[in-house]
């Protein structure tokens, strides 16, 4: 069953218990799906890996707005954005810990023989595409530099 069909379930499931936070996330992700199908350049249906970049749109999103909102003392915004949040990321794959997304980024610095600064983007780019959706690009970036600024 693709994601589509997934989130349309659900949306019919939270339509009935009148779960009214589940429906607004699941609405913004059948949004956001529907407009990464009509895409300029877009095939015919949406493949796994952008719908996971889809989701992890929708997941930043929702983070900077929370983060927005409880900076201007606003827990009523604060409270709606985390509740989708918590909707959105239940249809992501599980992420790594920090300690796992080390463990691998130090293995490919071995294999890419990795030594400095200079190697940043070669070893970014492979960890990247590798760890499409299983990590947060900002630890990603993160762990890097620590790796290759000493």
């Amino acid at each position: 069953m693709s994601l589509q069909q997934t989130i349309d379930q659900d949306i019919k499931a939270a339509m009935l218990n009148k779960d009214s936070a589940k429906l607004r996330g699941l609405r913004a992700i059948k949004a956001a799906l529907l407009l990464a199908k009509t895409e300029k350049g877009a095939e015919e249906g949406v493949s796994e890996e952008m719908e996971i970049k889809v989701l992890q749109k929708l997941v930043k999103q929702r983070k900077e707005s929370a983060d927005i909102y409880q900076a201007q003392n606003r827990p009523d915004l604060f409270e709606i954005e985390n509740e989708e949040l918590q909707v959105i990321e239940a249809y992501l794959p599980k992420q790594m810990d920090r300690d796992a997304i080390i463990f691998y980024i130090k293995e490919v610095v071995t294999r890419t023989g990795a030594t400095s600064m200079k190697d940043m983007g070669r070893v970014m780019g492979l960890v990247n595409k590798e760890l499409a959706g299983k990590a947060d690009g900002k630890t990603i970036s993160e762990v890097v530099k620590e790796l290759l600024g000493n």
